[in-house]
C-alpha cells in the first residue's frame, strides 16, 4: 500500500488514466474527487461488495481486471 500526504486541490495519477483530487478535508474526514474513463467502474469498497462477482468478471479486453497473458 503506498501512503501518501495531500493538501486541498493536489491530485495524484494511477496508471495515467485515473486522477484522484483532494477536495476538501474535514476535521477526520476527506472529501475526494476522482476522475475515470467510462470504461473503468469507480464505486465505494461497500458498493463493490454488494455487487458481488459481478464486479470481479472482466468487462472487455480494456479492463484492468481482465487476465494477464
Amino acid at each position: 500500500m503506498l501512503v501518501l500526504t495531500r493538501q486541498i486541490g493536489e491530485k495524484l495519477v494511477i496508471d495515467g488514466v485515473i486522477s484522484v483530487t483532494v477536495v476538501a478535508i474535514k476535521g477526520d474526514k476527506a472529501r475526494l474527487g476522482i476522475s475515470a474513463p467510462p470504461s473503468i467502474r469507480v464505486d465505494r469498497l461497500e458498493i463493490h461488495e454488494r455487487r458481488g462477482a459481478s464486479c470481479r468478471k472482466p468487462r472487455g479486453p480494456e479492463s484492468p481486471l481482465a487476465p494477464k497473458e
